[in-house]
Protein backbone atom coordinates (compact mmCIF):
# COMPACT_ATOMS: atom_id res chain seq x y z
CA UNK A 1 0.00 0.00 0.00
CA UNK A 2 2.81 2.42 0.86
CA UNK A 3 4.56 1.69 -2.45
CA UNK A 4 1.36 2.36 -4.37
CA UNK A 5 0.78 5.66 -2.54
CA UNK A 6 4.38 6.80 -3.23
CA UNK A 7 4.18 5.76 -6.87
CA UNK A 8 1.10 7.96 -7.35
CA UNK A 9 3.20 10.82 -5.92
CA UNK A 10 5.97 9.99 -8.45
CA UNK A 11 8.37 8.81 -5.73
CA UNK A 12 10.37 5.75 -6.75
CA UNK A 13 10.22 2.96 -4.16
CA UNK A 14 11.54 -0.58 -3.94
CA UNK A 15 9.85 -3.17 -1.73
CA UNK A 16 12.07 -5.61 0.17
CA UNK A 17 10.74 -9.03 1.18
CA UNK A 18 13.13 -9.43 4.12
CA UNK A 19 15.48 -7.55 6.40
CA UNK A 20 18.44 -9.18 4.65
CA UNK A 21 17.28 -7.72 1.33
CA UNK A 22 16.79 -4.33 2.99
CA UNK A 23 20.32 -4.37 4.44
CA UNK A 24 21.76 -5.30 1.03
CA UNK A 25 19.78 -2.47 -0.58
CA UNK A 26 21.19 0.03 1.91
CA UNK A 27 24.71 -1.08 1.00
CA UNK A 28 23.96 -0.51 -2.68
CA UNK A 29 22.52 2.95 -2.00
CA UNK A 30 19.23 4.39 -0.76
CA UNK A 31 17.61 7.78 -0.27
CA UNK A 32 15.58 6.74 2.77
CA UNK A 33 14.16 3.54 4.24
CA UNK A 34 10.70 2.83 5.59
CA UNK A 35 10.01 -0.09 7.96
CA UNK A 36 7.10 -1.21 10.06
CA UNK A 37 7.45 -1.34 13.81
CA UNK A 38 6.85 -5.08 13.76
CA UNK A 39 9.97 -5.63 11.61
CA UNK A 40 12.18 -4.01 14.25
CA UNK A 41 11.19 -6.71 16.74
CA UNK A 42 12.82 -9.34 14.48
CA UNK A 43 16.23 -10.54 15.80
CA UNK A 44 17.62 -9.84 12.31
CA UNK A 45 17.11 -6.12 13.01
CA UNK A 46 20.58 -6.15 14.59
CA UNK A 47 22.03 -6.34 11.05
CA UNK A 48 20.08 -3.19 10.17
CA UNK A 49 21.52 -1.36 13.19
CA UNK A 50 24.99 -2.55 12.25
CA UNK A 51 24.87 -1.34 8.67
CA UNK A 52 23.45 2.04 9.75
CA UNK A 53 26.18 2.34 12.39
CA UNK A 54 28.92 1.78 9.80
CA UNK A 55 27.92 4.73 7.57
CA UNK A 56 30.69 7.08 6.44
CA UNK A 57 30.91 10.49 8.19
CA UNK A 58 28.92 12.33 5.53
CA UNK A 59 25.99 9.86 5.62
CA UNK A 60 23.00 9.84 7.98
CA UNK A 61 20.38 7.72 6.20
CA UNK A 62 16.82 8.74 7.22
CA UNK A 63 14.76 5.90 8.73
CA UNK A 64 10.95 6.18 8.69
CA UNK A 65 9.17 3.86 11.13
CA UNK A 66 5.46 3.14 10.67
CA UNK A 67 4.36 2.58 14.27
CA UNK A 68 1.26 1.39 16.02
CA UNK A 69 -0.73 4.06 17.78
CA UNK A 70 0.69 5.08 21.12
CA UNK A 71 4.09 6.40 22.10
CA UNK A 72 4.91 3.87 24.82
CA UNK A 73 6.12 1.07 22.52
CA UNK A 74 9.39 -0.43 23.89
CA UNK A 75 10.33 -1.47 20.33
CA UNK A 76 10.12 2.16 19.14
CA UNK A 77 12.08 3.41 22.16
CA UNK A 78 14.82 0.85 21.51
CA UNK A 79 14.90 1.75 17.79
CA UNK A 80 15.32 5.43 18.55
CA UNK A 81 18.28 4.57 20.77
CA UNK A 82 19.99 2.25 18.27
CA UNK A 83 19.12 3.99 14.98
CA UNK A 84 20.27 7.60 14.68
CA UNK A 85 18.08 9.42 12.16
CA UNK A 86 14.60 8.08 12.99
CA UNK A 87 11.20 9.62 12.22
CA UNK A 88 8.14 7.86 13.70
CA UNK A 89 4.80 7.99 11.84
CA UNK A 90 1.84 6.61 13.75
CA UNK A 91 -0.78 4.45 12.06
CA UNK A 92 -3.33 5.13 10.82
CA UNK A 93 -1.69 7.94 8.85
CA UNK A 94 -2.84 10.53 6.39
CA UNK A 95 -1.55 10.07 2.84
CA UNK A 96 -0.39 13.70 2.68
CA UNK A 97 1.61 13.22 5.90
CA UNK A 98 3.33 10.13 4.52
CA UNK A 99 4.24 11.78 1.21
CA UNK A 100 5.49 15.02 2.81
CA UNK A 101 7.58 13.10 5.35
CA UNK A 102 9.17 10.96 2.61
CA UNK A 103 9.90 14.00 0.45
CA UNK A 104 11.50 15.81 3.40
CA UNK A 105 13.70 12.77 4.10
CA UNK A 106 14.75 12.55 0.43
CA UNK A 107 15.64 16.26 0.32
CA UNK A 108 17.79 15.80 3.42
CA UNK A 109 19.46 12.79 1.79
CA UNK A 110 20.20 14.80 -1.36
CA UNK A 111 21.91 17.39 0.83
CA UNK A 112 24.08 14.61 2.23
CA UNK A 113 25.07 13.56 -1.29
CA UNK A 114 26.00 17.18 -2.05
CA UNK A 115 28.09 17.26 1.13
CA UNK A 116 29.82 14.04 0.02
CA UNK A 117 30.76 15.64 -3.31
CA UNK A 118 32.03 18.74 -1.51
CA UNK A 119 34.15 16.66 0.88
CA UNK A 120 35.54 14.60 -2.00
CA UNK A 121 36.42 17.83 -3.82
CA UNK A 122 38.08 19.26 -0.72
CA UNK A 123 40.11 16.09 -0.21
CA UNK A 124 41.23 16.14 -3.85
CA UNK A 125 42.07 19.83 -3.63
CA UNK A 126 43.99 19.29 -0.39
CA UNK A 127 45.95 16.47 -2.00
CA UNK A 128 46.78 18.68 -4.97
CA UNK A 129 47.95 21.47 -2.67
CA UNK A 130 50.07 19.02 -0.67
CA UNK A 131 51.74 17.81 -3.87
CA UNK A 132 52.16 21.41 -5.06
CA UNK A 133 53.83 22.50 -1.81
CA UNK A 134 56.17 19.52 -2.01
CA UNK A 135 57.03 20.52 -5.57
CA UNK A 136 57.47 24.15 -4.49
CA UNK A 137 59.87 23.19 -1.70
CA UNK A 138 61.81 20.97 -4.10
CA UNK A 139 62.05 23.56 -6.87
CA UNK A 140 63.02 26.43 -4.56
CA UNK A 141 65.68 24.24 -2.96
CA UNK A 142 67.17 23.20 -6.30
CA UNK A 143 68.84 26.57 -7.14
CA UNK A 144 70.23 26.87 -3.60
CA UNK A 145 72.44 23.77 -3.90
CA UNK A 146 74.64 24.98 -6.81
CA UNK A 147 74.79 28.52 -5.36
CA UNK A 148 75.94 27.17 -2.00
CA UNK A 149 78.54 24.95 -3.69
CA UNK A 150 79.82 27.80 -5.85
CA UNK A 151 80.15 30.11 -2.82
CA UNK A 152 82.08 27.43 -0.93
CA UNK A 153 84.46 27.01 -3.86
CA UNK A 154 85.01 30.77 -4.12
CA UNK A 155 85.79 31.07 -0.40
CA UNK A 156 88.09 28.06 -0.14
CA UNK A 157 90.91 29.54 -2.18
CA UNK A 158 91.72 32.62 -4.29
CA UNK A 159 90.53 32.38 -7.87
CA UNK A 160 91.65 34.26 -10.93
CA UNK A 161 88.90 36.53 -12.31
CA UNK A 162 88.46 34.36 -15.40
CA UNK A 163 88.19 31.21 -13.30
CA UNK A 164 85.76 32.76 -10.80
CA UNK A 165 83.56 34.20 -13.54
CA UNK A 166 81.96 30.86 -14.35
CA UNK A 167 80.89 30.49 -10.70
CA UNK A 168 79.39 33.98 -10.78
CA UNK A 169 77.53 33.13 -13.97
CA UNK A 170 76.28 29.89 -12.41
CA UNK A 171 74.93 31.76 -9.38
CA UNK A 172 73.35 34.37 -11.64
CA UNK A 173 71.50 31.69 -13.61
CA UNK A 174 70.23 30.00 -10.45
CA UNK A 175 69.09 33.30 -8.94
CA UNK A 176 67.23 34.13 -12.16
CA UNK A 177 65.57 30.73 -11.98
CA UNK A 178 64.46 31.25 -8.38
CA UNK A 179 63.14 34.72 -9.22
CA UNK A 180 61.06 33.21 -12.04
CA UNK A 181 59.57 30.65 -9.65
CA UNK A 182 58.60 33.31 -7.12
CA UNK A 183 57.26 35.57 -9.87
CA UNK A 184 55.05 32.74 -11.12
CA UNK A 185 53.59 32.34 -7.64
CA UNK A 186 52.90 36.06 -7.39
CA UNK A 187 51.40 36.12 -10.89
CA UNK A 188 48.96 33.36 -10.03
CA UNK A 189 48.01 35.13 -6.80
CA UNK A 190 47.37 38.42 -8.57
CA UNK A 191 45.45 36.88 -11.47
CA UNK A 192 43.19 34.69 -9.33
CA UNK A 193 42.30 37.75 -7.21
CA UNK A 194 41.73 39.91 -10.30
CA UNK A 195 44.51 42.34 -9.37
CA UNK A 196 46.53 42.17 -12.60
CA UNK A 197 46.61 45.15 -14.94
CA UNK A 198 47.08 44.80 -18.70
CA UNK A 199 48.65 47.46 -20.90
CA UNK A 200 46.44 47.05 -23.94
CA UNK A 201 47.66 48.15 -27.35
CA UNK A 202 47.87 46.86 -30.91
CA UNK A 203 50.27 43.90 -30.87
CA UNK A 204 51.70 41.98 -33.83
CA UNK A 205 51.55 38.30 -32.90
CA UNK A 206 54.47 37.43 -35.19
CA UNK A 207 56.76 39.61 -33.05
CA UNK A 208 55.27 38.21 -29.84
CA UNK A 209 55.93 34.63 -30.97
CA UNK A 210 59.50 35.47 -31.98
CA UNK A 211 60.09 36.97 -28.51
CA UNK A 212 58.57 33.88 -26.89
CA UNK A 213 60.84 31.60 -28.92
CA UNK A 214 63.85 33.64 -27.86
CA UNK A 215 62.85 33.33 -24.19
CA UNK A 216 62.37 29.57 -24.51
CA UNK A 217 65.42 28.95 -26.68
CA UNK A 218 67.77 27.90 -23.80
CA UNK A 219 65.31 25.20 -22.70
CA UNK A 220 64.67 24.03 -26.27
CA UNK A 221 68.35 23.89 -27.17
CA UNK A 222 69.30 22.31 -23.85
CA UNK A 223 67.01 19.38 -24.64
CA UNK A 224 68.15 19.28 -28.32
CA UNK A 225 64.58 19.78 -29.55
CA UNK A 226 63.84 20.67 -33.16
CA UNK A 227 61.58 23.72 -33.34
CA UNK A 228 59.47 24.34 -36.43
CA UNK A 229 57.39 27.44 -36.97
CA UNK A 230 54.80 28.45 -39.52
CA UNK A 231 53.72 32.10 -39.34
CA UNK A 232 51.39 34.12 -41.53
CA UNK A 233 52.81 35.99 -44.48
CA UNK A 234 50.75 39.07 -43.52
CA UNK A 235 50.58 40.75 -40.11
CA UNK A 236 48.21 39.27 -37.52
CA UNK A 237 47.38 42.01 -35.02
CA UNK A 238 45.45 41.66 -31.77
CA UNK A 239 44.72 44.10 -29.00
CA UNK A 240 46.59 43.03 -25.92
CA UNK A 241 49.56 43.32 -23.59
CA UNK A 242 52.63 42.26 -25.57
CA UNK A 243 54.60 41.27 -22.47
CA UNK A 244 51.79 39.09 -21.13
CA UNK A 245 51.15 37.44 -24.50
CA UNK A 246 54.86 36.69 -24.82
CA UNK A 247 54.59 35.06 -21.40
CA UNK A 248 51.65 32.94 -22.64
CA UNK A 249 53.46 31.48 -25.65
CA UNK A 250 56.78 31.14 -23.84
CA UNK A 251 55.01 29.10 -21.14
CA UNK A 252 53.44 26.87 -23.79
CA UNK A 253 56.80 26.33 -25.51
CA UNK A 254 58.48 25.64 -22.15
CA UNK A 255 55.72 23.19 -21.29
CA UNK A 256 56.20 21.37 -24.61
CA UNK A 257 59.98 21.26 -24.06
CA UNK A 258 59.67 19.89 -20.51
CA UNK A 259 57.22 17.14 -21.40
CA UNK A 260 59.06 16.00 -24.52
CA UNK A 261 61.98 13.59 -24.40
CA UNK A 262 65.37 15.00 -25.54
CA UNK A 263 65.64 15.31 -29.30
CA UNK A 264 61.89 15.80 -29.73
CA UNK A 265 59.96 17.85 -32.25
CA UNK A 266 58.03 20.99 -31.34
CA UNK A 267 56.09 23.18 -33.73
CA UNK A 268 54.32 26.54 -33.37
CA UNK A 269 51.84 27.80 -35.95
CA UNK A 270 50.03 31.12 -36.41
CA UNK A 271 47.05 31.61 -38.72
CA UNK A 272 43.79 33.50 -39.11
CA UNK A 273 40.36 31.90 -38.75
CA UNK A 274 37.57 34.39 -39.42
CA UNK A 275 37.86 37.15 -36.85
CA UNK A 276 40.27 35.21 -34.65
CA UNK A 277 44.02 34.71 -34.50
CA UNK A 278 44.88 31.07 -33.84
CA UNK A 279 48.21 29.93 -32.37
CA UNK A 280 48.93 26.22 -31.98
CA UNK A 281 51.86 24.66 -30.13
CA UNK A 282 52.48 20.99 -31.01
CA UNK A 283 54.88 18.45 -29.50
CA UNK A 284 55.54 14.71 -29.76
CA UNK A 285 56.07 14.29 -26.01
CA UNK A 286 54.40 12.40 -23.16
CA UNK A 287 50.86 13.34 -24.17
CA UNK A 288 47.80 13.83 -21.96
CA UNK A 289 45.25 11.27 -20.79
CA UNK A 290 41.67 12.05 -21.98
CA UNK A 291 40.38 12.55 -18.42
CA UNK A 292 43.04 15.25 -17.79
CA UNK A 293 42.36 17.46 -20.82
CA UNK A 294 39.90 19.72 -18.96
CA UNK A 295 41.51 19.80 -15.53
CA UNK A 296 45.09 20.35 -16.78
CA UNK A 297 44.59 24.14 -16.63
CA UNK A 298 43.42 24.09 -13.01
CA UNK A 299 45.57 25.24 -10.11
CA UNK A 300 47.66 22.55 -8.38
CA UNK A 301 46.92 19.94 -11.10
CA UNK A 302 49.85 17.99 -12.52
CA UNK A 303 49.61 15.22 -15.08
CA UNK A 304 50.02 11.88 -13.36
CA UNK A 305 53.30 10.15 -14.06
CA UNK A 306 54.94 13.10 -15.80
CA UNK A 307 56.07 15.31 -12.91
CA UNK A 308 59.54 13.78 -12.95
CA UNK A 309 59.90 14.60 -16.62
CA UNK A 310 59.03 18.26 -16.13
CA UNK A 311 61.99 19.51 -14.14
CA UNK A 312 62.43 23.15 -13.19
CA UNK A 313 58.84 24.33 -12.68
CA UNK A 314 55.92 24.44 -10.26
CA UNK A 315 53.26 23.08 -12.59
CA UNK A 316 51.32 26.37 -12.62
CA UNK A 317 52.39 27.56 -16.06
CA UNK A 318 49.18 26.38 -17.73
CA UNK A 319 47.08 28.06 -15.03
CA UNK A 320 48.82 31.34 -15.91
CA UNK A 321 48.29 30.71 -19.62
CA UNK A 322 44.54 30.14 -19.26
CA UNK A 323 44.06 33.17 -16.99
CA UNK A 324 46.05 35.55 -19.20
CA UNK A 325 44.40 34.36 -22.42
CA UNK A 326 40.92 34.81 -20.93
CA UNK A 327 41.87 38.30 -19.72
CA UNK A 328 42.53 39.07 -23.41
CA UNK A 329 39.06 37.82 -24.38
CA UNK A 330 40.44 34.59 -25.84
CA UNK A 331 40.38 30.89 -25.07
CA UNK A 332 42.85 28.02 -24.80
CA UNK A 333 42.29 24.28 -25.05
CA UNK A 334 44.43 21.17 -25.05
CA UNK A 335 44.14 18.08 -27.20
CA UNK A 336 46.06 14.82 -27.27
CA UNK A 337 45.71 11.36 -28.78
CA UNK A 338 46.66 9.93 -25.36
CA UNK A 339 49.66 9.21 -23.19
CA UNK A 340 52.88 8.93 -25.15
CA UNK A 341 51.33 10.44 -28.28
CA UNK A 342 52.14 14.15 -27.94
CA UNK A 343 49.89 17.13 -27.30
CA UNK A 344 48.63 20.32 -28.92
CA UNK A 345 47.62 23.57 -27.21
CA UNK A 346 45.45 25.98 -29.21
CA UNK A 347 45.10 29.66 -28.26
CA UNK A 348 42.40 31.79 -29.89
CA UNK A 349 42.47 35.59 -29.63
CA UNK A 350 40.13 38.16 -31.21
CA UNK A 351 41.77 40.12 -34.03
CA UNK A 352 42.19 43.86 -33.55
CA UNK A 353 39.81 46.02 -35.55
CA UNK A 354 42.57 48.43 -36.57
CA UNK A 355 45.57 46.32 -37.48
CA UNK A 356 48.41 48.67 -36.78
CA UNK A 357 51.23 48.96 -34.34
CA UNK A 358 53.93 46.63 -33.14
CA UNK A 359 55.26 45.82 -29.68
CA UNK A 360 57.68 48.28 -28.23
CA UNK A 361 61.36 47.45 -28.59
CA UNK A 362 63.01 46.06 -25.47
CA UNK A 363 65.04 48.47 -23.39
CA UNK A 364 68.78 48.45 -24.06
CA UNK A 365 71.08 46.83 -21.52
CA UNK A 366 72.18 49.06 -18.63
CA UNK A 367 75.92 49.79 -18.70
CA UNK A 368 76.40 52.96 -16.65
CA UNK A 369 74.52 55.32 -14.34
CA UNK A 370 72.44 57.61 -16.62
CA UNK A 371 73.43 61.27 -16.46
CA UNK A 372 69.79 62.34 -16.10
CA UNK A 373 69.39 60.43 -12.82
CA UNK A 374 70.35 61.98 -9.45
CA UNK A 375 73.97 61.25 -8.64
CA UNK A 376 73.46 60.73 -4.89
CA UNK A 377 71.33 57.74 -3.93
CA UNK A 378 70.15 56.83 -0.41
CA UNK A 379 69.60 53.10 0.15
CA UNK A 380 67.74 51.99 3.29
CA UNK A 381 67.27 48.32 4.13
CA UNK A 382 67.51 46.41 7.42
CA UNK A 383 69.04 43.50 5.48
CA UNK A 384 72.66 44.65 5.58
CA UNK A 385 73.87 42.28 2.87
CA UNK A 386 71.13 43.40 0.49
CA UNK A 387 71.74 47.11 1.22
CA UNK A 388 75.53 46.87 0.88
CA UNK A 389 75.33 44.82 -2.32
CA UNK A 390 72.94 47.27 -3.97
CA UNK A 391 75.14 50.18 -2.87
CA UNK A 392 78.23 48.52 -4.38
CA UNK A 393 76.35 47.85 -7.63
CA UNK A 394 75.22 51.44 -8.05
CA UNK A 395 78.69 52.75 -7.14
CA UNK A 396 80.22 50.49 -9.79
CA UNK A 397 77.98 52.23 -12.34
CA UNK A 398 79.05 55.72 -11.27
CA UNK A 399 76.46 56.75 -8.68
CA UNK A 400 77.27 58.11 -5.22
CA UNK A 401 75.52 55.97 -2.64
CA UNK A 402 74.80 56.29 1.07
CA UNK A 403 73.57 53.17 2.89
CA UNK A 404 71.52 53.04 6.11
CA UNK A 405 70.15 49.98 7.89
CA UNK A 406 67.17 51.57 9.68
CA UNK A 407 64.76 54.46 9.34
CA UNK A 408 66.31 56.38 12.24
CA UNK A 409 69.82 55.98 10.76
CA UNK A 410 68.55 57.23 7.41
CA UNK A 411 67.05 60.37 8.96
CA UNK A 412 70.33 61.13 10.77
CA UNK A 413 72.25 60.61 7.52
CA UNK A 414 69.96 63.01 5.64
CA UNK A 415 70.30 65.62 8.40
CA UNK A 416 74.10 65.43 8.17
CA UNK A 417 73.96 66.00 4.38
CA UNK A 418 74.38 66.08 1.50
CA UNK A 419 70.75 65.66 0.47
CA UNK A 420 70.08 62.66 -1.81
CA UNK A 421 68.20 63.02 -5.10
CA UNK A 422 66.96 59.42 -5.13
CA UNK A 423 66.02 57.17 -2.20
CA UNK A 424 65.40 53.42 -2.47
CA UNK A 425 63.61 52.29 0.69
CA UNK A 426 62.79 48.80 1.93
CA UNK A 427 59.21 48.68 3.19
CA UNK A 428 59.27 45.79 5.66
CA UNK A 429 61.74 47.15 8.20
CA UNK A 430 61.27 46.70 11.98
CA UNK A 431 60.54 49.79 14.02
CA UNK A 432 60.16 52.61 11.52
CA UNK A 433 59.12 50.93 8.29
CA UNK A 434 59.67 52.30 4.80
CA UNK A 435 56.26 53.99 4.58
CA UNK A 436 56.76 55.93 7.81
CA UNK A 437 60.27 56.91 6.69
CA UNK A 438 58.89 58.11 3.35
CA UNK A 439 56.31 60.30 5.09
CA UNK A 440 59.05 61.91 7.21
CA UNK A 441 61.30 62.47 4.19
CA UNK A 442 58.41 64.07 2.28
CA UNK A 443 57.85 66.43 5.22
CA UNK A 444 61.42 67.75 4.90
CA UNK A 445 61.39 70.97 2.78
CA UNK A 446 65.05 70.44 1.85
CA UNK A 447 64.09 67.27 -0.04
CA UNK A 448 61.49 68.80 -2.33
CA UNK A 449 62.86 67.12 -5.47
CA UNK A 450 63.57 63.72 -3.90
CA UNK A 451 62.51 60.68 -5.96
CA UNK A 452 61.22 57.93 -3.66
CA UNK A 453 61.27 54.29 -4.77
CA UNK A 454 59.71 51.55 -2.61
CA UNK A 455 61.47 48.20 -2.72
CA UNK A 456 59.58 45.28 -1.23
CA UNK A 457 58.91 41.58 -1.48
CA UNK A 458 55.16 42.19 -1.26
CA UNK A 459 53.07 43.09 -4.30
CA UNK A 460 49.47 42.89 -3.04
CA UNK A 461 46.96 45.58 -3.90
CA UNK A 462 46.70 46.81 -0.29
CA UNK A 463 50.47 47.25 -0.09
CA UNK A 464 50.46 49.34 -3.27
CA UNK A 465 47.77 51.64 -1.89
CA UNK A 466 49.66 52.13 1.39
CA UNK A 467 52.89 52.80 -0.51
CA UNK A 468 51.22 55.36 -2.76
CA UNK A 469 49.68 57.17 0.23
CA UNK A 470 53.13 57.37 1.86
CA UNK A 471 54.37 59.54 -1.02
CA UNK A 472 56.44 57.09 -3.06
CA UNK A 473 56.92 57.82 -6.74
CA UNK A 474 57.46 54.17 -7.74
CA UNK A 475 57.06 50.67 -6.34
CA UNK A 476 59.42 47.84 -7.38
CA UNK A 477 59.63 44.25 -6.19
CA UNK A 478 62.67 42.47 -4.78
CA UNK A 479 65.14 41.53 -6.07
CA UNK A 480 65.74 44.87 -7.75
CA UNK A 481 65.90 44.72 -11.54
CA UNK A 482 68.30 47.56 -12.36
CA UNK A 483 67.07 47.89 -15.95
CA UNK A 484 63.49 48.08 -14.66
CA UNK A 485 64.49 50.78 -12.16
CA UNK A 486 66.10 52.98 -14.79
CA UNK A 487 63.29 52.33 -17.27
CA UNK A 488 60.67 53.15 -14.62
CA UNK A 489 62.33 56.42 -13.62
CA UNK A 490 62.82 57.36 -17.27
CA UNK A 491 64.49 60.42 -18.75
CA UNK A 492 61.50 62.58 -17.78
CA UNK A 493 63.20 63.04 -14.40
CA UNK A 494 66.04 64.84 -16.10
CA UNK A 495 66.31 68.37 -14.69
Amino acid sequence: MASAVLARAQIAAHTCDSLCELVQGIKEGAGTIMVAEEVLADPAAAALAEVLGSQPPWSDLPVLVLARQGADSPVIAKAMDRLANVTVIERPMRVASLISTVRTALRARNRQYQLRELLDGLRESDQRKTEFLATLAHELRNPLAPMSTALTLLMRKPHEPAEARRYYELMGRQIDHMVRLVNDLMEVSRITRGKIELRMEAVALEAVIEDAIELSRPLLEGARHTLGKQLCSEPVVVRGDGVRLTQVFSNLLNNAAKYTAPGGKIRIELRREGREAVVEVWDNGTGIAPDMLKSIFEMFVQVSGTSKAAQGGLGIGLTLVKSLVELHGGSVEASSAGLGRGAMFCVRLPLARVESGVPASPAPAVRGWPAWLPGTVLIVDDNRDAADALGELLRSMGATTRVAYSGDAALRMVAEGPAPGLAILDIGMPGMDGCELAIRLRANPALAGLILVALTGWGQHGDKERIALAGFDHHLLKPLDLAALISTLGPHHEP
